[in-house]
Formats: C-alpha cells, sequence, structure tokens
C-alpha cells in the first residue's frame, strides 16, 4: 500500500502498528542471533565487545540509512544502542569480564 493511499489516522496508526510488529520480530530473530554468537565466541576465546566490528555496523548503519532516505544519526544512534544491549547480552553469556579490542 502506498502511504498516499491512507486517508486517515486509524489506517496510518495500524499500518505503524503493523510495522512495529515487524522490527519487534526482527530484533528478536538478532537476539537468538546474538546468542548464537556467544556460543561461537566461547568456542574460538572471542571476547564479547569487538571494537572494530563495532565501528564496522555503525558505519553500515549509517551508509544504509542514508541510501534509504533516514537521517543517518538516527540510525547509527540506535544501532549504537542496540549494539551495547547485544553485548551485555554476549558478555552475560559469556561469563563477563572479555576484553574489547580483538577482532
Amino acid at each position: 500500500m502506498a502511504h498516499e493511499d491512507i486517508q486517515n489516522m486509524v489506517a496510518l496508526r495500524a499500518r505503524i502498528d503493523a510495522l512495529d510488529a515487524q522490527l519487534i520480530a526482527l530484533l528478536a530473530e538478532r537476539s537468538r542471533l546474538i546468542d548464537r554468537a556467544a556460543e561461537i565466541k566461547a568456542q574460538v576465546g572471542l571476547p564479547a565487545r569487538i571494537d572494530a566490528r563495532v565501528e564496522e555496523v555503525a558505519a553500515l548503519a549509517r551508509r544504509r540509512a542514508a541510501e534509504s532516505g533516514l537521517d543517518p544519526d538516527l540510525a547509527e544512534g540506535l544501532w549504537r544502542l542496540m549494539m551495547e544491549h547485544f553485548i551485555a547480552q554476549e558478555e552475560a553469556q559469556l561469563g563477563g569480564g572479555h576484553g574489547g579490542t580483538a577482532d
């Protein structure tokens, strides 16, 4: 449905709510992938935080946002918040206390 086809706030809110449900489902899938990443990192001795990867993901979020017409600052801020949450999730699985510079 084109945005111009939405004629009232009830329909607009329904579309936003449906999109929010999709975003939640995608974040839940990302969370499950992070759990798997923690398992793999534990096997190979990697820390939860890998600074180079954090910066790579943040830059990618900015680039994709700009390409999609979304404010890159918003995207980067959201991704950094999300990454901090998921790094903490990994640290909890790994037992915490892991460094931050390994690749």
